[in-house]
């Protein structure tokens, strides 16, 4: 089966986003699996139900930013949202090697908020429905675990990094002039460059497939 990457974007994350410090507690009990740390199923993150209701994930989803001590690089996990009202206020929990491996402590001060993106791996006869479908079609988000979900295909990249263009036809790999994305970003007005792009359709040659949801 071909190995997708499903990245998903929510339109409405920004708009309706509520950004809530917490002290984030790494915790062994929280599950963290092989399909987690594959990237085939979002890690846990655990938090009471006060907290729920100020982010308000409509699809469950939720990213916690830090900043890793000691340094200035900033760390995200992103995750699905699990209610535990034994956790106290003020605090989110993620898995504890998961967090150490991220930034080097089993606590520290970060941020948590509606996630406007995130990413799946899909790679099991699932993929099957997805090869043919083109830039704009749309398929149902339970093919990643979203129930009552729709998904429109906005674009995508092959096992080469090359990008699907919307306007060229079918699963083909040609080099053609471009004046700009995707494909081709110019630096300079009325700039064009030869590249290499592939067509608008999905083949088991593609290894990322962007969607966004639809409300």
């Amino acid at each position: 089966m071909p190995d997708f990457k499903i990245v998903v974007s929510d339109p409405q994350a920004y708009r309706e986003m509520k950004i809530v410090k917490v002290k984030v507690v790494g915790d062994s009990s929280v599950d963290y699996n092989d399909k987690m740390k594959d990237g085939f199923e979002l890690p846990l993150i655990k938090a009471n139900e006060k907290l729920l209701n100020e982010l308000k994930p409509v699809h469950g989803v939720v990213t916690i930013r830090m900043v890793k001590p000691g340094t200035t690089d900033k760390v995200k996990i992103t995750g699905r949202l699990i209610v535990d009202n034994n956790i106290q206020d003020g605090e989110a929990h993620v898995n504890y090697e998961l967090l150490v491996n991220k930034t080097g402590v089993s606590e520290l001060e970060g941020y948590i908020f509606r996630s406007p993106s995130w990413q799946i791996r899909v790679n099991d006869e699932r993929t099957r429905s997805l090869i043919g479908l083109k830039i704009g079609d749309v398929f149902d988000g339970s093919v990643i675990g979203l129930k009552n979900v729709k998904l429109r295909i906005c674009g995508g990249s092959d096992n080469s990094g090359l990008p699907m263009r919307p306007d060229l036809p079918g699963g083909v790999k040609v080099r053609l002039l471009l004046s700009g994305p995707p494909g081709f970003h110019p630096t300079r007005r009325g700039e064009r460059r030869k590249k290499t792009v592939r067509g608008n359709t999905i083949t088991v040659d593609m290894v990322q497939i962007n969607t966004r949801i639809i409300y």
